[in-house]
């Protein structure tokens, strides 16, 4: 595993940096409605930037406008620095949410060197979908989410899990098709696509809270935050969210829990 120095996490950092301005100039052209979110979102509340051991990005769009920022990127993504991934234009891409990604670059997990796609640095692109507004029902599709998650993360999950018995089930998992299960995937998104819910999420990525699941209100009304200096779109009503999220979000975390992604092997760019 590499440790990143804090020079090599700022490069990172800057990199990340300029696929967000990418992310925000691909949706201001075609009006598409996005919003940094989670430890970018805190990080620009309450750093001005990057929380300065963060080494990810994170944007987030209601379906809609997710697809409509797919279908964008076919057309307007600047295709001699970035490339957009996701499991409908990547083989063997298992994750239920999409990546944007540079050129030039090379950012290796730990444990999931043997995907068979190409893995720069990236920035997280996350669909948020709609959850039964009633908490029984809420709780129940959370558990759905969970089943289906572990099953993608199988492939790695095989290598990576440090219990034995756990590794030996993920094993198994992972010869479930990958057609099977991103059928089931999409079935998810339509049903959550049906009516309008007070509560959104992303299906296929942790919710660690008891409501499984964020306030749409929140998503739908942006404002333009400063994050390193430039301005993005972020959630209006901000302190809402990060309470509801992290709780005291003005106290940084003890310095053991400052945590950088295990990485195995890194390649950057120097900006």
């Amino acid at each position: 595993m590499i440790k990143l120095g804090v020079e090599q996490l700022r490069q990172l950092q800057l990199i990340q940096l300029e696929m967000l301005v990418e992310v925000d100039r691909i949706c201001r052209k075609c009006e598409i409605k996005y919003n940094i979110i989670a430890g970018t979102l805190l990080g620009a509340v309450r750093h001005g930037g990057y929380i300065p051991w963060d080494d990810d990005a994170d944007v987030a769009l209601l379906r809609p406008e997710y697809e409509k920022f797919r279908k964008a990127c076919k057309t307007e993504l600047d295709r001699s620095r970035f490339y957009f991934q996701d499991h409908r234009n990547t083989k063997g891409y298992r994750w239920g949410y999409g990546k944007l990604r540079r050129k030039h670059t090379l950012f290796l997990r730990e444990y999931q060197e043997d995907m068979p796609y190409k893995q720069g640095v990236f920035i997280d692109i996350f669909p948020l979908d709609g959850v039964p507004d009633n908490y029984i029902l809420r709780s129940l599709y959370n558990f759905e989410c969970f089943c289906v998650r572990k099953v993608l993360w199988s492939k790695v999950g095989k290598k990576a899990d440090s219990i034995f018995w756990k590794r030996q089930i993920y094993k198994l998992l992972s010869n479930i098709p990958e057609k099977q299960i991103f059928k089931h995937y999409h079935s998810m998104i339509c049903r959550s696509g049906r009516k309008r819910t007070e509560m959104v999420r992303i299906l296929l990525f942790p919710t660690p809270n008891r409501e499984w699941g964020y306030y749409r209100c929140w998503y739908e009304v942006s404002e333009q935050i400063l994050f390193e200096g430039i301005e993005f779109c972020g959630i209006k009503d901000f302190d809402g969210y990060l309470r509801f999220k992290f709780g005291d979000y003005w106290s940084l975390p003890p310095e053991e829990d400052r945590k950088i992604h295990p990485v195995s092997k890194i390649r950057l760019i120097k900006n």
